[in-house]
């Protein structure tokens, strides 16, 4: 019987953002930690992991503290003498991002070296995100390992979430992501893909043709679509819940993620998918109007309660 818990695995890497002049601001973030951290700010008591795996220098040292300042943990997950995390920096024009990325030989590449740590993170959770990004950093053998600690989680009562979050560099090829992916849906039972991306990776000419191909997997599918629409399909039915445009938009990043986070924040608390999604907009759209990924505690929830 799965817990009270929430767990995210993945990479959160040092992110430098507003940049003024040759000066950057130093954070914390990745898509996976981006949804965890707005789903534990919006999720009250609930006890909240961080499942991955880090160095013993002094940036991962501060990233831990960072987590646990704000009440997030890192259970099991490894730390292993010599590693560090990955980097990126975020360039600006007007209010959409580009990155630069440093993590070739980042800690979290070693997220699945012991799997019985893994699994052990996994235990007594209610639900259990991870993304498209997750299953790239990984080699074969240790995506494997994950896929069965996730498979593991889910078949001892634990909700299990998943965007595929398709990012072509971290491919070999796509027909490498297109099977991961795949395998990866097998074992979700909630899917929150982005539309440009899946019709980037499958060929898919519309959101619906998106939500029917997943929905042959997945009992309920959120078709994330930018400023448009998302599209949320299960039992049967089709919904569309129009995004919240923000005309004073600062920075883009995480906005997906801040709206998987409110999303799934939103179904642990009972509500229904279509009023998920519109508690997930308005999470989206406060984000949008910070720098950085991560928005203050406080925004998230006024954003949430609407």
């Amino acid at each position: 019987m799965a817990g009270n818990g929430v767990a995210s695995i993945g990479e959160c890497m040092l992110e430098l953002s507003g940049q003024t002049g040759p000066n950057w601001r130093m954070g914390f973030a990745g898509d996976t930690f981006n949804t965890l951290w707005a789903l534990h700010a919006l999720s009250g008591d609930r006890p909240a992991t961080y499942v991955s795996a880090f160095g013993d220098d002094p940036f991962s040292q501060g990233q831990i503290g960072f987590f646990a300042e704000n009440g997030i943990g890192i259970g099991s997950s490894p730390v292993i003498p010599g590693a560090r995390p990955g980097l990126y920096a975020i360039t600006l024009t007007g209010a959409e991002r580009s990155f630069t990325y440093w993590r070739s030989d980042a800690a979290a590449r070693q997220l699945a070296s012991d799997p019985k740590a893994l699994s052990k993170n996994l235990e007594n959770q209610s639900l259990v995100y991870f993304s498209g990004i997750t299953l790239a950093i990984l080699d074969d053998a240790a995506r494997a390992t994950l896929l069965a600690a996730v498979a593991k989680a889910r078949a001892a009562g634990s909700l299990i979430a998943f965007d595929p979050n398709y990012r072509p560099r971290l491919w070999r090829r796509r027909e490498d992501a297109q099977a991961a992916i795949v395998e990866a849906l097998a074992a979700t039972d909630i899917a929150l893909p982005t539309f440009p991306d899946e019709q980037m990776l499958f060929g898919d000419e519309t959101p619906r043709a998106t939500a029917d191909r997943l929905g042959k997997l997945v009992g309920e599918v959120v078709v994330k679509n930018g400023e448009s629409p998302a599209l949320i399909a299960g039992k049967g039915t089709r919904h569309d819940v129009p995004a919240i445009h923000v005309a004073a938009a600062v920075d883009t990043t995480g906005a997906g993620d801040s709206f998987n986070g409110g999303y799934l924040a939103a179904r642990l608390a009972g509500h229904e998918p279509v009023e998920a999604a519109r508690r997930g907009h308005r999470v989206a759209a406060a984000v949008v109007q910070v720098r950085g990924a991560l928005a203050p505690f406080g925004t998230l929830r006024a954003a949430f309660d609407g």
